[in-house]
């Protein structure tokens, strides 16, 4: 994909995931997020990233949990039907 905003290579961080470019592992986001941070105190932290990589990486994470939740909800409907 030539406009990944986050990629895993072996050869950084062993293939954990990071924003395209650095070395700054996107769980890094998640993790100030989760700890009631703000975008802009990541952003101050992690002047590599820019504000529409971290935007772009949390809305893509976003639509793939909702593309598994679809998955799995209609996976569960099947198996309920099939009772």
């Amino acid at each position: 994909m030539a406009n990944a905003v986050i990629t895993k290579d072996p050869e950084i961080l062993g293939g954990t995931p990071v924003f395209a470019g650095t070395r700054v592992p996107f769980d890094a986001l998640l993790d100030y997020i989760e700890g009631g941070k703000t975008l802009g105190e990541f952003l101050d932290d992690f002047p590599t990233v820019t504000r529409n990589a971290a935007i772009a990486a949390l809305e893509q994470g976003q639509n793939t949990r909702r593309k598994r939740s679809s998955k799995c909800a209609s996976c569960w409907t099947s198996a309920s039907r099939a009772r």
